[in-house]
């Protein structure tokens, strides 16, 4: 059986690693801008400039619970002598017009992209917004209206207003509410009529792994964290009640970040370890989407003595104005266990675990699981009953340009066509809601997680190295032309 007629087949990517452009049009600077380069074995790095002594230098880009501090008096900045990768990252900004046209090639429903806050209000906090910005946005937007692609958007994706975090301390600090507010009001009711779809924050629980990129934060306790992810969560509250407002036509949805957990062993304390391992993950949808605080989190905030500055209103806001989808990231799944002695056997990927012996990895320590989204879709459709959207789904991998222009990428259609009859079983045998499916990235971009390049994930290879040279030339992969397939069949055809 196929997918359901109406089904959103497409593609996603953010600004911050595909857009560039990153000073021009008006745009100030985001958090992402000081990041610099990295790679598997290489961290990133966040750049700093002591304002009182004019030394400057860089910390870690820090993964998990370590507490990476800037120095006193130090702020984010941008360095001369440094390379940042995304300040032009893929050139969408250049070359807007002719990325579309070859969505609409493929056939695709959806495009997943985000809008960078700073190019629309460059400090965060400024009066009135930028109009160069919003020009750029409505260019990309009627862009996809002509190939009849609709646009999901998303609000914040791993970027913050660089000002909002010198100034506030970024989304620890509750004027950032009011802040994203506006923001949103501004982008929903100028787009009104070409934008339908809209995501708060990417991947919202990444607060509690990468403070710095999900929410502007340079204090790393977990008092910043719990804090500032409330701070979204009744932002994100707010923006489904205006959206509702501007338009009934409107859905705003939770991004989560989701990984099904298997244990190693049948050690019963390793089915606690995956129980915990997983609340730490649905706290955020059970706030976001399912509207009210659990309680095994708030046993967790009285023992850890967090105290948030909230109200009332607060938890009005989340209970009433909960998400209208619940769109989510999943890549494969995590095999974790309580037995040390397998500490040799530790997956290539930070948040994988350990390696798990019926999977095959690629060179990243990401590993594909073909049952991993059904078993996702699953589980999040039964806990919250709302419907869902696959939003991140993808395999990076170090394809290479051959000399007549083609890119053979047959692992990654592998890869694709497993996932895919995933979803399918979801919803042809488990009777899913799912909304559509916007494979990540579907251009090549730069990675996040360590600024490389050449960790491709797209079905068009863009010619840039991890240095930023190449020509930006577009060439369409195999999986180009596979996936204008599986589009055009409505997921049947999978060979």
């Amino acid at each position: 059986m196929g997918f359901p007629k109406n089904f959103m087949w497409g593609g996603g990517v953010s600004a911050n690693q595909f857009e560039g452009g990153w000073n021009e049009g008006g745009k100030g600077i985001s958090t992402s801008d000081t990041m610099t380069a990295g790679s598997h074995t290489s961290p990133r790095r966040i750049t700093w400039k002591n304002i009182s002594t004019g030394k400057v230098g860089s910390v870690e880009l820090s993964f998990g619970n370590k507490k990476e501090f800037l120095p006193e008096g130090a702020i984010p900045t941008v360095l001369e002598h440094e390379y940042y990768p995304t300040h032009i990252a893929s050139d969408f900004y250049h070359h807007y017009k002719d990325d579309i046209a070859l969505l609409g090639e493929m056939g695709f429903k959806t495009f997943r992209l985000s809008i960078n806050w700073a190019r629309i209000f460059p400090n965060g906090d400024d009066c009135e917004p930028n109009e160069e910005g919003l020009k750029f946005y409505d260019s990309v937007f009627d862009e996809c209206k002509k190939y009849g692609i609709e646009p999901l958007v998303t609000l914040s994706h791993y970027e913050t207003p660089l000002n909002l975090t010198i100034k506030y301390g970024g989304w620890k600090n509750r004027e950032c509410i009011s802040i994203f507010e506006k923001y949103a009001k501004t982008v929903i009711e100028r787009y009104l009529g070409k934008v339908k779809y809209y995501l708060t924050f990417n991947e919202i629980n990444a607060m509690g792994m990468m403070p710095y990129m999900a929410g502007g934060l340079i204090d790393f306790s977990e008092q910043a964290k719990a804090q500032g992810v409330h701070n979204q969560f009744v932002a994100s509250a707010k923006v489904v009640k205006l959206a509702h407002e501007i338009s009934p036509e409107i859905k705003v949805g939770q991004m989560l970040a989701y990984t099904p957990i298997y244990t190693y062993t049948c050690d019963p304390l390793d089915q606690i370890l995956a129980l915990e391992t997983m609340q730490k993950t649905l706290f955020y949808s059970d706030v976001q989407t399912g509207g009210a605080y659990p309680k095994y989190k708030l046993k967790e905030y009285e023992r850890n003595g967090i105290k948030l500055d909230d109200c009332d209103e607060d938890y009005e806001l989340i209970k009433k104005y909960s998400s209208d989808f619940l769109a989510f990231s999943c890549y494969c799944s995590s095999t974790i266990t309580t037995h040390n002695e397998l500490s040799e056997n530790i997956a290539g990927n930070f948040s994988m675990g350990v390696k798990n012996p019926y999977m095959k990895t690629n060179e990243w320590g990401w590993a594909t699981d073909p049952a991993c989204l059904r078993v996702a879709l699953n589980s999040l459709y039964n806990l919250y009953h709302k419907p869902l959207w696959i939003v991140e789904n993808g395999i990076g991998w170090d394809d290479k340009l051959e000399s007549d222009g083609s890119i053979h990428d047959s692992y990654r259609i592998d890869y694709l066509r497993q996932n895919i009859q995933s979803m399918n079983d979801a919803i042809n045998i488990d009777g899913v809601e799912l909304m559509g499916y916007s494979m990540w990235g579907c251009f090549d971009l730069i990675s996040s997680g360590t600024g490389e390049m050449k960790k491709r994930y797209g079905f068009v290879y863009i010619d840039r190295d991890d240095k930023g040279k190449g020509s930006y030339n577009r060439y369409r992969k195999d999986s180009f032309y596979w996936y204008k397939k599986v589009i055009s069949s409505d997921g049947v055809d999978l060979e």
